[in-house]
């Protein structure tokens, strides 16, 4: 049991703080640019509670984890009342703001064809994911599927808008399913990081691989054409799908991620996975030069350094040693952040791994989109709009389909 002190600096500072932005981040998420404001007011409030209910639950649920501690109802109650108002409040300010200084956008840039909560069970856990399936799909075709893995500490629910995926979906005819992580995490293979999932181990790497199946049965999937995207966390946890689902996944696109100390130091003799790898060097979480993962005041886990993780990739693909290196282009000079594109080629196995540095960015997922800011740069860093970094993992994939003699050379045989 916690002490007295930390309970109150809990309920009083930490947690309406998570809160406040939790529910402010996924409302602009899901609408954005004045749609909310549009909306009539039996349907503003019907979506800030849902959303407001769910991001407290999950709050809840981590620190009744973590800290063993659960608020007195009452004190609580009162302090949800408060939160409730300052929310709306603060929701309905950024709303307005964001409604002036930007452009309308064209009606078919909201994501229609999401669905939502879908369920699967899995090692005893009730599992939820989220589709986005394109207008175009109509059965006559098989399509590529991505695995869209959020970040730690949210859910899958606006990954597809905040990537942009939505957009190539659309263009490729792509199926996109976005899982979510057990209390908002996965177990990506870390160590001592406080986290459930982590902690208890969760089969993470079984419930993708059942997932997989179950869509490669619902729908018409190119199983020569399954990929893996993820950010932080997520992104970690591509990497270690890309060691234990090899006989799946085509290629894997970790986002501001490195390999877990620990995934580090097994032996992989499975089928080499093709990886795009994108990271900042001035990233505040998952630190260029690797270590202990930060949040806040507390770490979460060890990764390896950028260059070792990109290294251990690269070893492990057998590339060739003398990689071919691009200064992209500097769209916007002035915002002092430039991005470095290395490729490595490997010959043999078709398993080639590119890595975009970008040079004094921080931790997002890079690109022209609203929200790739999605906090102040003094807690993630900069977002760099040099490049996009949805076309640059797509681009990659589309040239790294599955070899079709190379299926079922994977580590893990699931």
């Amino acid at each position: 049991m916690i002490r007295r002190d930390k309970q109150l600096s809990i309920l009083f500072c930490e947690l309406p703080a998570y809160l406040v932005a939790s529910v402010c981040g996924s409302l602009l998420s899901r609408y954005g640019r004045g749609k909310f404001e549009k909306l009539d007011w039996s349907r503003q409030l019907s979506s800030f509670l849902s959303v407001f209910a769910g991001e407290t639950e999950a709050l809840l649920n981590r620190y009744r984890y973590r800290y063993r501690f659960s608020p007195p109802p009452g004190l609580f109650l009162g302090t949800l009342t408060t939160l409730v108002l300052l929310t709306i409040m603060l929701f309905s300010n950024a709303a307005a703001t964001l409604a002036q200084e930007e452009a309308p956008q064209p009606e078919q840039d909201v994501v229609k064809t999401a669905s939502s909560d879908l369920r699967l069970e899995f090692g005893g856990i009730a599992r939820t994911y989220r589709l986005y399936v394109p207008p175009s799909y109509n059965n006559a075709k098989v399509v590529p599927l991505l695995v869209l893995l959020h970040g730690g500490g949210t859910d899958g629910r606006n990954m597809v808008r905040f990537t942009g995926f939505n957009r190539i979906a659309d263009d490729e005819g792509m199926i996109v399913v976005m899982p979510d992580g057990v209390d908002r995490h996965w177990n990506d293979g870390r160590e001592q990081t406080g986290y459930r999932a982590h902690d208890q181990k969760v089969d993470d790497v079984g419930f993708i691989s059942a997932l997989i199946e179950l869509l490669s049965k619902e729908f018409k999937i190119d199983n020569r054409r399954v990929y893996v995207a993820g950010i932080s966390n997520g992104g970690m946890m591509s990497y270690r799908l890309g060691l234990e689902l090899a006989d799946k996944i085509a290629a894997i696109a970790p986002v501001v991620a490195s390999v877990p100390e620990p995934v580090s130091k097994k032996k992989w003799d499975g089928r080499p996975v093709p990886a795009v790898i994108i990271n900042g060097t001035e990233d505040p979480l998952v630190s260029w030069d690797g270590g202990e993962v930060r949040i806040l005041r507390r770490t979460a886990g060890r990764v390896l350094s950028v260059p070792d993780a990109v290294r251990f990739w690269t070893e492990h693909n057998h590339c060739v040693a003398k990689p071919r290196v691009t200064i992209l282009p500097d769209n916007d000079p002035g915002d002092g952040m430039q991005v470095i594109k290395t490729e490595y080629i490997a010959e043999s196995s078709g398993a080639d791994v590119t890595f975009y540095a970008v040079e004094g960015g921080g931790h997002t997922w890079h690109g022209p989109r609203p929200f790739v800011q999605y906090l102040p740069p003094s807690r993630i860093g900069r977002a760099c709009k040099d490049f996009d970094a949805t076309e640059a993992i797509w681009e990659f994939f589309v040239k790294h389909p599955m070899a079709a003699n190379r299926r079922g050379q994977g580590q893990s045989g699931r």
